[in-house]
């Protein structure tokens, strides 16, 4: 099976065929991250039926799909369906035809597709789920979909028909640094630790747009090819990820856009601010479409009771499509963005954002990984009567310690001068003040080439993690 990582995945998927009864599986995740391709590839002996949504398209154009796609693997004919119960009848009685014991996978793709206004799609699938296949010992009825909130919501949360329904669901996140990792390798392309974290920070651990990647090429030039030479395979890619995925996407494109431009994030009432949207419910659901979607997470500061959940942007080909491919007239190479100060800005939120999505490396690598925490940045500002401090990441641990950061993204070993020294200690001491905590403080130095262990490294810092760390194998299902 030539699958990079997803180890947890398989093996969740892999263990449904060894059970006695039916199974309702709903697979989601963002676009291009890989879910029809790891839904064929556990099940490729397994599926008896495939039929993928069409985008949008209308009630009949999806039935005629659905019902050619049957007559592809049905051995005698029948008329086309009027409805979807008739549909779903047809394909019972293709079913019915398969006589082995082994486990026959359905699955349905893109389903969010197949729903259109009135059309009783969903409806059809309860009665063929709950009055056919819940019957049954060999079924795995598998449904997928991009739109990850459209699932939660019409399937996994439903209080109608399809309440309580699913029995397994899988949420599909990009790939880690190590899957990340292993797929290039797969494809023969053989870069430095360094160098695959620089490109997971302008594209993400998207599988489609990884597999674009040649051998044999510096970062400057894979990224040239990829996002900047008149071809290049990602430099529309914007214009489709959100539409493709949201019903009318303008408003949620409108506050990726503002948080594209505010690097720690902005509370809800910020974001009212900046897009000029209305404080309703419609707000409340794009919001939690685009953070169960994976674009945006939700940061929840601690030790500031009064303080609102932030809303960070930690998709990174929609950041980078901001700071460099927007106004792309200003940019025509890598190389030439390389030698701007926006490009070092970047590169410092970018590596925040690679070590959010990566804290159960970071917290294995430190040894915490069994112990709960709470993640964050922290900020405080100065003033007249009190220093101002700004802290990277902060690791609230529930074993009464917490782990204070300093990401550096560099090309050497980092040394600590002694004034350095001087900020991280004074520091230290505005997070204990302000948070007014009693905990341990831990001072951390996460880099990409490490610290030097001077005097003033061992009088300030605790402990130090290098790039190597991010790229632990953690077992960990979305």
């Amino acid at each position: 099976m030539k699958i990079a990582g997803r180890k947890a995945e398989i093996a969740l998927l892999e263990s449904l065929l060894k059970k006695d009864e039916a199974e309702f599986v709903a697979v989601y995740g963002r676009r291009r991250v890989g879910k029809t391709f790891l839904v064929r590839q556990v099940y490729k002996n397994q599926i008896v039926f495939e039929c993928s949504g069409l985008h949008k398209k209308s009630f009949g154009q999806q039935l005629e799909n659905f019902w050619l796609t049957l007559q592809e693997v049905r051995q005698s004919p029948t008329l086309p369906p009027k409805t979807w119960l008739q549909a779903f009848a047809q394909l019972k009685s293709y079913l019915n035809t398969l006589k082995s014991p082994d486990k026959k996978v359905v699955f349905l793709d893109e389903i969010p597709w197949f729903e259109t206004p009135r059309s009783g799609f969903l409806a059809a699938l309860d009665n063929f789920w709950n009055q056919y296949c819940s019957k049954r010992e060999d079924i795995i009825l598998v449904i997928c979909g991009s739109a990850a909130s459209w699932i939660i919501k019409k399937i996994i949360n439903d209080r109608g028909g399809l309440h309580n329904r699913i029995t397994t669901h899988i949420r599909l996140m990009p790939f880690t640094l190590r899957e990340t990792k292993t797929f290039l390798e797969m494809n023969q392309v053989q870069l430095t630790l360094k160098d695959i974290a620089q490109l997971y920070i302008c594209m993400g651990g998207i599988p489609f747009y990884l597999k674009n990647v040649q051998p044999g090429k510096s970062i400057p030039q894979i990224l040239d090819d990829l996002f900047f030479v008149p071809q290049a395979s990602l430099k529309q890619e914007f214009y489709n990820l959100y539409a493709s995925l949201f019903k009318n996407s303008e408003d949620h494109e409108k506050i990726i856009a503002a948080l594209s431009a505010k690097n720690k994030g902005l509370t809800r009432n910020e974001i009212i601010a900046e897009t000029k949207l209305n404080s309703n419910g419609r707000l409340s659901v794009i919001l939690k479409e685009l953070v169960e979607c994976g674009f945006v997470k939700q940061i929840f500061p601690a030790h500031q009771k009064t303080a609102k959940p932030l809303y960070r942007l930690t998709d990174e080909y929609s950041i980078f499509y901001f700071k460099f491919l927007k106004n792309r007239k200003l940019n025509s190479s890598w190389l030439q963005i390389f030698n701007q100060s926006v490009h070092t800005i970047w590169l410092g939120y970018a590596f925040e954002n690679l070590c959010l999505k990566h804290i159960l490396p970071i917290k294995k690598a430190l040894g915490i990984h069994g112990i709960i925490s709470n993640e964050y940045t922290w900020s405080q500002k100065g003033n007249d009567t009190t220093k101002g401090a700004q802290i990277d990441l902060v690791i609230d641990r529930s074993d009464n310690c917490i782990n204070i950061f300093e990401l550096k993204f560099s090309n050497k070993p980092y040394e600590i001068s002694k004034s350095y020294a001087e900020q991280l200690q004074q520091k230290t001491a505005v997070f204990k003040t302000q948070t007014k905590t009693k905990k341990n403080v831990f001072l951390t130095f996460l880099t990409t080439q490490g610290v030097q262990q001077n005097k003033y490294y061992l009088s300030v810092v605790t402990n130090q993690l290098t790039i190597e760390d991010l790229f632990e194998d953690v077992l960990v299902l979305g």
